[in-house]
């Protein structure tokens, strides 16, 4: 059994009588090599761009969502929100209502959508971290404020420095159409801008922050609200968060659902995982490319060797030896590509991820290029590499055999 492999070492580190043989071989340890590297490298950025997105969505997602099942709105009412209340894990819950209505300011019109908060969502939101101008504030004394997003903000001219209010418009619920007189048909209210944050593209482009009451005053509701949104301790993991929702699901029955925070945006974090995919096969195709190198280089061992394979097999050696010998010879060459390129990956990978050496250009969230390195992403890079090196190595060696 150690037989074919010694051979095969023999073979690897041996001198041919054709230098050419020995370049290629180099050729393509170097090239499995790089392209291990990059796949580790690319997979850990994907990585800390992905944790990224997902800590900024955090900010405008809860960990666990309430909506009704059927409709737009409910009230929050029951011993079920009480039991919530006292879960030793679940810092706040919130209230809010949401709606897509259309705003202007200052002559300037456009269609936003409005979420209405109350004071606890005001106090413990970690947006306010996030904020490019002015302050999160949703109530100066009786005056109502708003939070708007970057993008809209720009596109609207808002600016929390002017006295000028946001005119909030939404067609009357509980009114008949007018043709007379359309514009008594629709509701409206006006809120002061207090600050502009910045979030993601897609959140910065549509969304404005104001108070729960004024909303309700616009869209003709008493006490319903379209979620209850409750956000847990930081720690907490996904196990917890699966039995809190669990139990509250159980408790609220069918006509409720409750969301953790992949539901609720299950679109965006179901391409995110679908585009890891994508990179992973389009660099593995790469290095199929690349592994053909080692298809020449032993084809052409194999050919060189011929008068040995002759030698071997008078000697008694059967057709499974000498298969294993050669498949083994240019199956090392791609471990040796492999095991460099690992060490190389990870190695670029940690001092990225710990000292940010390489930086974003412009006025990015992060100085650094973020890089998180996963060691289920180094496994799956082995596996994949060394499968296609195994593979590669067998084609020249199935041939040969075959015509014998």
């Amino acid at each position: 059994m150690r037989l074919a492999p010694f051979i095969a070492k023999r073979y690897l580190f041996a001198k041919k009588s054709h230098n050419v043989i020995n370049i290629i071989s180099t050729i393509s340890a170097i090239g499995m090599a790089i392209g291990t590297a990059a796949l580790i490298i690319i997979l850990s950025i994907y990585n800390g761009f992905d944790s990224l997105i997902r800590s900024m969505m955090s900010n405008v997602e809860p960990d666990l969502m309430i909506t009704p099942a059927k409709g737009k709105v409910f009230v929050p009412e029951g011993d079920t929100y009480d039991w919530i209340y006292d879960q030793s894990s679940v810092k706040t819950i919130c209230t809010t209502l949401q709606e897509q209505v259309f705003i202007g300011y200052e002559g300037r019109q456009s269609i936003a959508t409005a979420k209405g908060a109350d004071r606890i969502y005001e106090e413990e939101t970690p947006l306010s971290a996030h904020m490019t101008d002015g302050e999160f504030r949703l109530n100066k004394g009786d005056v109502p404020m708003a939070v708007v997003g970057a993008a809209l903000a720009y596109e609207m001219g808002i600016n929390p420095r002017f006295l000028s209010p946001i005119e909030i418009y939404f067609p009357s619920r509980t009114g008949k159409v007018s043709l007379v007189n359309p514009a008594s048909s629709v509701e409206n209210i006006r809120v002061w801008p207090s600050g502009i944050f910045s979030v993601s593209s897609e959140v910065d482009a549509e969304l404005m922050i104001l108070p729960i009451e004024k909303m309700r005053e616009l869209l003709e509701y008493d006490d319903e609200v379209t979620a209850v949104e409750i956000r847990l301790h930081e720690g907490n993991n996904t196990r917890e968060i699966n039995r809190l929702k669990k139990e509250i699901s159980e408790r609220l029955g069918p006509d409720f659902k409750v969301r953790d925070r992949f539901e609720q945006n299950e679109g965006l974090y179901k391409m995110m995982k679908y585009e890891k995919a994508a990179i992973y096969m389009i660099l593995i195709f790469v290095i199929i490319i690349i592994a053909f190198n080692i298809f020449g280089s032993l084809s052409m061992l194999i050919i060189e060797k011929d008068e040995d394979i002759r030698t071997l097999c008078s000697l008694g050696a059967t057709d499974s030896l000498i298969k294993r010998i050669f498949i083994l010879e240019g199956w090392m060459i791609s471990l040796t590509g492999l095991a460099a390129g690992v060490i190389l990956g990870t190695a670029f990978s940690l001092l990225q991820q710990h000292f940010g050496f390489i930086k974003m250009p412009g006025h990015f969230i992060v100085q650094a290029y973020p890089i998180i390195l996963s060691w289920s992403d180094i496994l799956l890079t082995i596996a994949g590499v060394a499968i296609i090196g195994y593979l590669i190595a067998l084609l020249p060696v199935n041939r040969y055999m075959n015509r014998r």
